[in-house]
C-alpha cells in the first residue's frame, strides 16, 4: 500500500486507525479503535465464550493486529488460545510503526505479534499462540474446529463479496457446536442471513460512544 493511498488518523479514544482513501473506509471505528477491539471482540466474544479450556479462534482480517493484541493480553488471565488470522493484504512494518499502538499495548507484545513469521504457528506467550496466514478468505480452505470467530471485514457496502450467504455457511461449517461469532455490523439483512444459516443471533449494545448495536451469533448445539 502506497503512502498516498491512506492516512493514519486518531480515533476518539486516542488510539489510531487507517483510512483508505480510494474506498473511503477505516480499519477501525473512528469512535475508538481500541474501544471497539475490546468491546466487540475481546469482551463480547473471547471472554464470553472462554471458560479456561484451550480455545481456537479465527479472525477474518488481521489488519493492524489490534484485535490479536488485546486478545493476547486477555489470554494472560489463564485462557489459552490458538489464534488464527486470515489476511490477504498484510500491512508493511513501516505503516504499523506509525500506528503507535505501543502507547496502549505493551511494546514487547506488540513487537512479538508483528515479528511473528507468517504462515506458521508462533508461541507468543504460554497462553497465546498466533498463526497469521496470508490467505484469501473467499478462495482458500478454512480451518475447522473453531470456537470463536472475529468477523471484522470491511463494511458490506465497501466489500459486499465478504458478506454473502456462502461466507456465513462456510464459517458455520468450520465452527464447533456452541461456538460464537461477533461482528460490528448489525444490519437487519446480515442478522436475518445469520439466522437463516442456522445461528442463534443476539443484538448487543455497541461500544461506548460508537455503534448502537452489534451482533453475536451462536452455532446451535448438536442434538443427541
Amino acid at each position: 500500500m502506497k503512502r498516498e493511498d491512506f492516512e493514519i488518523q486518531i480515533t476518539d479514544d486516542g488510539s489510531t486507525t487507517i483510512w483508505l482513501k480510494e474506498i473511503d473506509e477505516h480499519y477501525h471505528s473512528v469512535k475508538g479503535a481500541l474501544t471497539e477491539a475490546n468491546h466487540i471482540y475481546r469482551d463480547a466474544a473471547f471472554k464470553f465464550r472462554h471458560k479456561g479450556e484451550p480455545l481456537r479462534l479465527l479472525e477474518i482480517g488481521f489488519g493492524t493486529g489490534l484485535n490479536a493484541a488485546v486478545t493476547a493480553m486477555a489470554a494472560e488471565e489463564g485462557r489459552p488460545v490458538h489464534y488464527l488470522s486470515l489476511e490477504k493484504y498484510p500491512l508493511d512494518a513501516e505503516i504499523l510503526g506509525e500506528m503507535h499502538y505501543d502507547a496502549v499495548i505493551p511494546s514487547d507484545l506488540w513487537q512479538a505479534i508483528h515479528q511473528a513469521e507468517w504462515n506458521r504457528a508462533v508461541q507468543i506467550s504460554s497462553c497465546f499462540t498466533l498463526e497469521k496466514r496470508c490467505a484469501d478468505f473467499l478462495a482458500d480452505e478454512l480451518p475447522h474446529g473453531i470456537d470463536v470467530v472475529y468477523f471484522d471485514a470491511f463494511a458490506p457496502e465497501k466489500q459486499p463479496e465478504m458478506w454473502g450467504r456462502r461466507t456465513f455457511e462456510r464459517l458455520y461449517e468450520a465452527m464447533n457446536p456452541g461456538a460464537i461469532l461477533t461482528t460490528y455490523c448489525a444490519k437487519g439483512a446480515i442478522r436475518r442471513m445469520l439466522q437463516d444459516v442456522g445461528f442463534k443471533v443476539e443484538r448487543l449494545e455497541g461500544p461506548p460512544g460508537g455503534k448502537r448495536e452489534i451482533l453475536r451469533a451462536t452455532k446451535k448445539q448438536e442434538r443427541c
